[in-house]
């Protein structure tokens, strides 16, 4: 036994586990349920819990440059202090509520080319090595949310790529670190004003906010700097409204604006705003997100926080899944 559970400290003949999903697509705010199933491997282990996270890409200043690192941004226990018996199977059901602000990575059947998030299953067994698990999972819009998509695609805008942001928007109720910016390229009408639009959703249980921002070209009349807007809405309204139509003349009053104007149409007398994503001193639009640097994801310990860095462990455990883009093999 004592030789067995040697072994078992370098994680030869240790338990498996493996975390199945009830449905692998799932909306903002919905629940998301599964089960992990365990087998028990050579010798009698001592589980001390079992945490479900999901995890995701985000990029990140640091020094003077830009890099990508993994983030579990939703962290839950399923499980806590048992004893796994040697060769014992036993399922453990779960279910936990996506936050409202995870980011979108399919839209009408299609994955969002540069998006991809898994739930990662970590087995913590004492005085061993742990175990973990990877598990892909599609977050689709909420209702709201493809009512604005769709008035993207029939006013002609083509989906370029997205990818996640860290920092803040500011004048928003951002819960989680980071945001996500879904880019355009514009219909042939805009195509010598702008290079492109970048769409963000800050969803909340009661609503959320939708803020465009507008690469605008340069020229003789624009010195090429970027225009920005926003609307609060609920998810009721979100569905009735014509998007088209407030996207499309948003885009029309853009040469009505100063340069790197913030137009939120709830303003009184339409006055004009300052750039959502400046915030402490900082600006978080076109690609210059803020936050902890790359060095952060050494840091913080594999049983870290919602919203920390994946430590640099976990990240062999992890990676060959976001390198295949979240696909199993």
């Amino acid at each position: 036994m004592v030789f067995k559970r040697l072994l078992g400290a370098f994680g030869v003949g240790a338990p498996s586990v493996d975390t199945v999903l009830a449905t692998p697509h799932v909306r903002p705010g919905e629940p998301l349920s599964g089960e992990v199933r365990l087998k028990g491997g050579d010798f009698d282990a001592d589980i001390e819990h079992i945490a479900l996270g999901l995890v995701t890409q985000v990029e990140a200043e640091y020094g003077e440059g830009e890099g990508v690192g993994l983030i579990e941004f939703h962290r839950t226990e399923v499980s806590g202090s048992f004893v796994l018996r040697a060769g014992e199977e036993r399922v453990v059901p779960f279910q936990f509520p996506v936050p409202w602000e995870a980011p979108v990575t399919e839209v009408m059947g299609q994955s969002l080319h540069g998006m991809a998030m898994g739930v990662r299953t970590e087995l913590a067994i004492a005085k061993a090595v742990d175990k973990g698990d990877m598990d892909p999972v599609q977050i689709v819009p909420l209702p709201a949310q493809q009512a604005v998509l769709e008035a993207f695609a029939r006013l002609g805008f083509h989906f370029k790529s997205a990818d996640l942001e860290m920092g803040r928007i500011h004048g928003v109720d951002q819960r989680l670190p980071f945001y996500q910016e879904i880019e355009f390229y514009p219909p042939p009408q805009y195509s010598g004003q702008i290079n492109e639009v970048e769409l963000t959703f800050v969803t909340g249980p009661s609503g959320m906010d939708v803020v465009l921002e507008a690469d605008k070209r340069s020229g003789r009349y624009s010195s090429g700097e970027d225009a920005f807007g926003r609307w609060q809405t609920s998810h009721h309204d979100a569905v009735r409204r014509d998007w088209a139509a407030e996207i499309n003349g948003w885009l029309d009053s853009l040469s009505r604006y100063t340069t790197g104007a913030f137009h939120d149409p709830y303003a009184s007398h339409g006055a004009g705003h300052h750039d959502p994503y400046a915030h402490g001193g900082s600006h978080y639009g076109g690609h210059h997100g803020s936050g902890p640097g790359m060095g952060a994801v050494a840091a913080v310990g594999a049983a870290g926080v919602a919203g920390g860095f994946i430590a640099a462990e976990a990240i062999d455990e992890i990676g060959d899944f976001f390198e295949g883009d979240g696909e199993e093999e």
